[in-house]
């Protein structure tokens, strides 16, 4: 199970997002550094937009979209498809190596995928997501929205962004991108049968400090299909979450070549990213043990979740490549107003 709902949208309670969607300074990490960021300037702002690559998005999709449940030759592809992609983008790439005992299989190999631009940076935004796909028997389970489409976001990030980012590689706020091992249950949704690799490595870096080298984590889930909806979850990453508002509205105004609309909401029904915070729910991810740790979080995925979640018809044929690629272009814009907005106020 990718996620585990523990209370569903009949019991969620809906606040109204009281941040302005133009507020530009929050605090980050569990240091709680105060950190302040301005707008993408309207030349800034076009140049990011304007590299799209969809080619390479479907083509860095395919190469993930076979099951690749943990253990299995379609798995190790497509790890050295993930870690040879980065490395050859300049990239410097740590492979998290670690041993655990699962349902079904017994003893397996897990390898959480670490990839950063500066590794002696002393913060970080951290872009996430999970490679290993749910063991579904016989079934050839893909996982196209879960989640071989945010990992081809990732890579493509890395890709069109690459001369961008290269400034990036000696500074202190730097970028750091997480390929999760083991996020799905082999049997059953439970605390040890369940975000294998996110457990290992948030124990990892608490015991070494390396936590509080965390801005902020932003994992992706669940993502490919049409139309999604988003919303915020936490109050202390409220007005990071008001930029990619910000961001999403500054793109209708222009930038999107095309823009699906969303018969989801109906308060805001063009919109990708809701401008309210839900409560009352608690979504079990690849987050979970980081947040648990007082790390900052922002978790893009789609409430309700698409309705082919967990079956085989989670496949190429449901990927939505426009609202991807939308994504995709907030995504970038997102993390580019981030680090070009390293301007922390010490106190």
């Amino acid at each position: 199970m990718s996620c585990h709902v523990t209370s569903y949208l009949i019991f969620l309670l809906l606040r109204s997002f009281t941040k302005a969607a133009n507020i530009d300074s929050s605090l980050v990490s569990r240091r709680q550094i105060p950190y302040y960021t301005e707008e993408l300037s309207h030349d800034d702002f076009n140049t990011f937009n304007s590299l799209s690559d969809v080619s390479h998005l479907k083509e860095a999709a395919k190469q993930i979209l076979i099951p690749r449940v943990v253990g299995t030759n379609g798995h190790k592809q497509v790890r050295q498809y993930i870690v040879g992609s980065l490395r050859d983008l300049g990239w410097s790439v740590e492979l998290h190596k670690f041993h655990d005992r699962v349902p079904i299989f017994g003893q397996l190999e897990f390898q959480n995928i670490i990839a950063s631009l500066n590794p002696e940076a002393d913060r970080y935004l951290i872009l996430s997501c999970h490679y290993d796909s749910k063991y579904m028997g016989d079934l050839q389970f893909v996982g196209a929205t879960d989640s071989a489409v945010p990992c081809a976001m990732l890579l493509n990030l890395a890709k069109v962004l690459k001369t961008h980012l290269a400034a990036f590689r000696n500074t202190s706020l730097s970028l750091m991108m997480i390929f999760f091992d083991g996020e799905e249950a082999f049997k059953e949704w439970l605390p040890e049968d369940s975000l294998y690799g996110s457990r290992r490595l948030a124990q990892k870096w608490e015991t070494e400090g390396f936590l509080d080298k965390i801005d902020i984590l932003m994992l992706l889930d669940l993502l490919g299909s049409p139309d999604p909806t988003f919303y915020n979850f936490f109050s202390n990453t409220e007005i990071w979450y008001s930029h990619l508002l910000s961001l999403e509205r500054r793109l209708i105004k222009g930038g999107f070549s095309t823009y699906a609309n969303s018969g989801i909401s109906q308060l805001q029904p063009q919109r990708y990213f809701q401008a309210q915070t839900l409560r009352s729910s608690y979504l079990e991810d690849d987050h979970t043990p980081f947040l648990k740790r007082g790390v900052p979080i922002l978790h893009i995925i789609p409430l309700p979740f698409p309705p082919f979640w967990h079956t085989i018809e989670d496949n190429e044929s449901i990927i939505d490549f426009v609202t991807t690629e939308n994504l995709a272009r907030i995504l970038r814009l997102f993390t580019m107003q981030y680090l070009l907005g390293d301007v922390t106020k010490k106190t």
